[in-house]
């Protein structure tokens, strides 16, 4: 691989790492302080949130300018907050502070994953599109594993704050990364004239978009379905792990462990082996769904197990199938603001299969709720499937 290549992924690898010990750090510092999970719960939705809220608005930004430009500021700008927040956390105290740095940050770390999307299709023109995604998909898995075992060895060796410092010192190194891998690129974006307003017509420009272009409306539909999957799996697989199996914390923790090796296995294999978009969408759907059957009736663990890895390790294949889907089929010059509603879309299934959890699990228990999702993602990719057969039928009819 070139060194201008590496030093790309790398960027984004020490960009996901330092955002991920951030995420950690977060509702466990202000459980520690406060002895309340209601707290650290409250803390964790008001760090999250305005990372999803934002995509529209960060796509739209990236449209508008430079998305090179605008990745620097993030990486930078997240590296200051951190220390400025400490700062104030030094002067005044309160563990608030942190959670408006997480808070903020997480509005820059979208930014940032706005300005990457919108870059990688111009940045590797030695690679076709699917090994880039793979080689980053890698990059991002492995900074998201490594950040909460980070943090915790660092908590170990220093107080919470002097951590915060060791973050803001990971993004100017991402920051570095990137600027050594732009001296040595000579990508040079195109330019487009954009509206001068980032809110409503950005919105009116993606969502015409997504309602004229068939493939995006069977992408939203298909990611909607595995996102139910992912987020109850998300939220239940604690309570499956270590309640339903009567397992440890450390074999939880290994579980977590091995699904993200499978991840990254499957992802150097896409990396070398060319697949047809088609299939690799089919390949991941089904497997995920299949995964999904297997952790919502296996009665015991060495059911469980296997559909757990299934679910987490084809979830990045079916990423890579939708993120090469969006690149294909959307205008270079809206790429950025239709990616930005899509991505709030396409979550937006996540946080409503935790409510539909907490709702649901008294009355038909955890494992039904399970099951119902399950059946209710196959019954979107059966729906899916019909409907591009029926219009492949009626193009050859005509």
């Amino acid at each position: 691989m070139r060194t201008d290549y590496l030093a790309f992924f790398l960027s984004l690898f020490l960009s996901r790492l330092a955002d991920q010990i951030l995420l950690f750090l977060v509702p466990l510092i202000v459980f520690q302080t406060t002895q309340s999970a209601s707290w650290a719960g409250l803390a964790f939705f008001v760090e999250t949130l305005p990372r999803f809220l934002a995509f529209p608005v960060c796509g739209a930004l990236c449209d508008k300018f430079s998305p090179i430009r605008l990745l620097h500021i993030s990486q930078i700008y997240r590296a200051g907050i951190c220390v400025v927040a400490m700062a104030l956390y030094g002067v005044f105290g309160g563990i608030y502070w942190l959670v408006l740095l997480s808070a903020t940050c997480g509005v820059l770390t979208t930014q940032g994953i706005m300005a990457r999307e919108v870059v990688m299709p111009h940045a590797f023109a030695d690679y076709r599109y699917g090994k880039t995604l793979s080689y980053s998909q890698i990059a991002d898995q492995s900074g998201l594993v490594l950040g909460p075992v980070l943090a915790a060895l660092s908590l170990e060796v220093c107080p919470w704050p002097g951590v915060v410092l060791g973050v803001a010192l990971l993004f100017v190194l991402a920051d570095l990364a990137m600027r050594m891998w732009q001296r040595a690129s000579d990508i040079k974006l195109q330019a487009f004239e954009q509206d001068a307003d980032i809110w409503v017509e950005p919105l009116k420009i993606a969502f015409g978009h997504i309602a004229r272009i068939a493939e995006l409306k069977k992408v939203i539909c298909l990611a909607v379905g595995v996102n139910l999957i992912v987020g109850v799996t998300l939220a239940s697989s604690a309570a499956m792990v270590t309640g339903t199996f009567a397992e440890s914390k450390d074999f939880y923790a290994g579980l977590q462990a091995s699904g993200a090796l499978v991840t990254i296995a499957i992802l150097f294999v896409l990396a070398r082996v060319d697949l047809p978009l088609r299939v690799l969408g089919v390949i991941s759907y089904s497997l995920i769904t299949l995964g999904a059957l297997m952790t919502a009736s296996g009665m015991a663990l060495a059911v469980y197990v296997p559909g757990f890895l299934l679910i987490v390790g084809f979830d990045k294949m079916f990423n890579v199938y939708i993120r090469s889907v969006r690149q294909r089929v959307i205008p270079v010059r809206d790429f950025g603001k239709t990616v930005g509603v899509i991505t709030l879309l396409n979550n937006l299934s996540q946080p409503l299969a935790g409510l539909l959890i907490g709702v649901l699990t008294a009355p038909i228990g955890l494992r039904g709720v399970m099951l119902m999702l399950t059946l209710v993602t196959g019954l979107i990719g059966i729906a899916v499937a019909a409907v591009v057969r029926m219009k492949v039928a009626m193009s050859i009819e005509s």
